[in-house]
């Protein structure tokens, strides 16, 4: 391993995966570090029962709540993150939701540091890299595009196409998910029925891995080490640079320098890493100077909502139909409800872990007459849902839900809208507790004053300007739509900046090489 690298990136979703991607051309020396391996290709990846219930590849760590009780995480350490299982949807967020938002309760949704035109052109290059499909013109909360999606949208099947002409009849607007999968001329996907919340066995994803990872790779200049738990990040004696990631792996501790250093850990476990970096010029945690590291920890509301019809529903591929009527309220309830999405076709051992105690073929019976449904609510920023450590260093997260009004008005509605379409009974799940980790963000909000934020516009840190933090912990609100795309966006964005600072050196290094 060489000593010293000009960027060192901690992680590899789709911030850390993304922005590897964005500097593989650039002539830097980039070290890539994985705290865990590659997810193997295996007939596992599309067992309901190995990887619901058996839990295959979760990790096997312990966080800790408020009250000091272990539970098991949602999150996945492999090359590729989050994005190895999920569910594949890369929405934008709404052109408001960049903006300051009044929610019920008089509870407000902060505003960001940039506007949504300042990502419009990455959220373009996002979906480009990440193969999303989706249909324009549809969704009447959809943002202003540049250009269209760049393949088309994946089809309803036949249960879902009647459901879609049945909502329109009640005069909303169902619209089909952007969904990054690898359905071009030739792709991989099959449209299989394991998409949401399985590893895919042949690689037809977009995923951070197979869209970004590995194409960077394939460049001289990036390096990655797997397996490779940051312990901590070191800085000068000053405390304003960042010098160097101190790391382990197979029980042996290593430490590598760089001229920038980019946490892409996830919300949580990026937190956690600048809390564990503590020194004497930064004694709370590194750039934490105004207290806010690992706070405002946000995740969405969420509940799975089960409608159930006489007939069986034979749809394989179900994750394809949408619904955001709701999303900025009613003329009855005129606050933000969310967002409304198809969960990947439900299977019996998929439910276990909520019906612990009905059986298998009473389970798999309701899966076959179900069409599912993914209900999302924005979880708004509040200071004391936070990610501190406990006095052994291990993660402890207080999270308690808010908004739950606006989610209850939301379930309401969709209840109301299945039933006129002929689903007699339809029952709702909640999918959210403490231990779901899905959509993780806030932790290390990004703003334009240092007193309070912690990241600038550019995810620099304001105190150590050498240190980038790229995942979702930079998001100020969580809006109420899949995280995925503008992670991704914003570290392109992040990357050309990273260009543009670093251009001069660039050209510099390139003449030394000709004339070498």
């Amino acid at each position: 391993m060489d000593k010293h690298y000009d960027i060192i990136i901690i992680g590899t979703g789709a911030g850390g995966g993304t922005l590897a991607y964005a500097l593989k051309d650039s002539g830097l020396k980039v070290l890539i570090l994985e705290r865990g391996d590659y997810l193997p290709q295996e007939p596992e990846n599309w067992s309901a029962r190995a990887t619901f219930m058996e839990k295959r590849y979760k990790t096997k760590e312990k966080w800790y709540d408020e009250q000091g009780n272990p539970f098991s995480p949602g999150v996945n350490y492999y090359v590729g993150g989050n994005t190895k299982v999920y569910g594949a949807v890369m929405y934008r967020l709404r052109n408001e939701d960049f903006k300051e938002l009044e929610h019920e309760g008089g509870r407000i949704s902060p505003a960001w540091p940039i506007s949504y035109e300042d990502l419009e052109p990455y959220y373009a290059r996002a979906e480009e890299l990440y193969l999303v499909h989706g249909k324009t013109g549809e969704d009447i909360t959809d943002p202003p595009r540049s250009s269209s999606f760049p393949f088309p949208e994946v089809p309803h099947e036949p249960t879902l196409e009647k459901l879609a002409a049945s909502l329109k009849k009640q005069g909303l607007h169902p619209s089909h998910l952007p969904m990054a999968v690898d359905l071009r001329e030739g792709g991989r996907c099959i449209r299989c029925k394991t998409c949401d919340g399985f590893p895919c066995k042949v690689h037809a994803k977009g995923d951070a891995d197979v869209c970004c990872v590995q194409p960077a790779l394939k460049s001289p200049n990036v390096t990655m080490i797997t397996s490779a738990y940051a312990h901590r990040i070191l800085t000068d004696d000053s405390g304003s640079r960042a010098t160097a990631v101190e790391f382990e792996r197979n029980g042996k501790f290593y430490t590598a320098e760089a001229d920038t250093i980019v946490v892409s850990c996830g919300a949580v476990n990026s937190a956690a890493l600048l809390l564990r970096s503590a020194n004497d010029k930064h004694p709370e945690g590194l750039a934490n100077q105004t207290g806010l590291v690992g706070r405002n920890y946000m995740m969405h509301i969420n509940t799975g909502l089960v409608a159930l019809h006489p007939k069986e529903n034979p749809t394989v591929f179900q994750k394809t139909l949408a619904i955001n009527d709701f999303y900025f309220g009613t003329r009855d309830f005129p606050y933000p409800m969310g967002n409304l999405q198809m969960l990947g076709k439900l299977q019996g051992p998929m439910m276990k872990d909520a019906k612990p105690f009905i059986p298998n073929t009473i389970l798999n019976g309701v899966a076959k007459r179900s069409v599912d449904w993914f209900v999302m609510t924005e979880d708004l920023p509040d200071t004391e849902n936070r990610v501190t450590l406990t006095k052994d260093g291990n993660i402890q997260v207080r999270w308690k839900p808010n908004n739950i009004v606006a989610h209850k008005e939301l379930i309401k509605e969709i209840k109301k809208m299945m039933k006129r379409a002929g689903y007699p009974i339809v029952v709702a799940q909640p999918m959210g507790g403490i231990e779901t980790n899905s959509h993780q963000c806030g932790t290390i909000r990004f703003g334009n004053d240092p007193a309070t934020s912690v990241l600038d516009p550019f995810c620099r840190a304001h105190t150590v300007q050498n240190l980038i933090v790229m995942d979702a912990s930079f998001f100020p609100s969580s809006a109420a739509v899949n995280p995925a795309l503008t992670i991704a966006a914003q570290a392109l964005r992040v990357g050309d900046n990273i260009l543009q600072q670093t251009a001069g050196e660039i050209e510099q290094r390139r003449n030394n090489l000709i004339m070498q």
